[in-house]
């Protein structure tokens, strides 16, 4: 009875230490999942800021360039025509190339955030299965050790009643052989 009873109090011990690791490990991996969660959502952001600033400057860059192309409109007509239309062009290319790239170097940090993330995750399930294992060879090595303890305190107590039953044995047979002589 004492034995099922400090095996069933083992098995408590490990199962809420198993379930305290699980826990502990399951909200590290959430914290990281969303950290890089945020990670992404900020590096579009940035993107997006980043592009709007570039389309902007580039927005100013060609109103510039067309105020002067006016002024010089007065003087050769034809020539403006072609360069405002170069400059259009020049434009459209310049902003295309840098939302592509910023898109492009999106695409890369998303997919390196979330490597890492896998990577943790990995990690995390790894520290898992070491961490219940452990518990779990502990708890066999503690359910061992009380098995053995109360098998030996039970020989210890039998030993013991065999000592005293056959000690009273004696002392019967001493005091009869005692009796019969008187």
């Amino acid at each position: 009875m004492v034995a099922l009873v400090g095996v069933v109090v083992v098995v408590k011990i490990v199962v809420i230490e198993a379930v305290v690791v699980v826990v502990v490990v399951a909200a590290a991996v959430v914290v990281v999942v969303v950290v890089g969660i945020l990670v992404v959502v900020v590096v579009v952001v940035v993107v997006v800021v980043e592009d709007v600033e570039v389309v902007i400057v580039v927005i100013l860059v060609y109103s510039s360039s067309s105020s002067s192309n006016n002024n010089s409109r007065s003087s050769n007509s034809s020539r403006s025509s072609s360069s405002s239309s170069s400059s259009s062009v020049v434009v459209v290319v310049v902003v295309v190339v840098v939302v592509v790239v910023q898109i492009v170097l999106v695409v890369l940090e998303v997919v390196e955030i979330l490597a890492v993330t896998r990577v943790v995750v990995v990690v995390a399930a790894a520290v898992v299965a070491v961490v219940l294992v452990v518990v779990v060879v502990r708890a066999v090595v503690v359910v061992v050790v009380v098995v053995v303890v109360v098998v030996v305190v039970v020989a210890v107590v039998v030993l013991l009643v065999v000592v005293l039953v056959t000690l009273v044995e004696v002392v019967v047979v001493v005091v009869e052989v005692v009796v019969f002589f008187h």
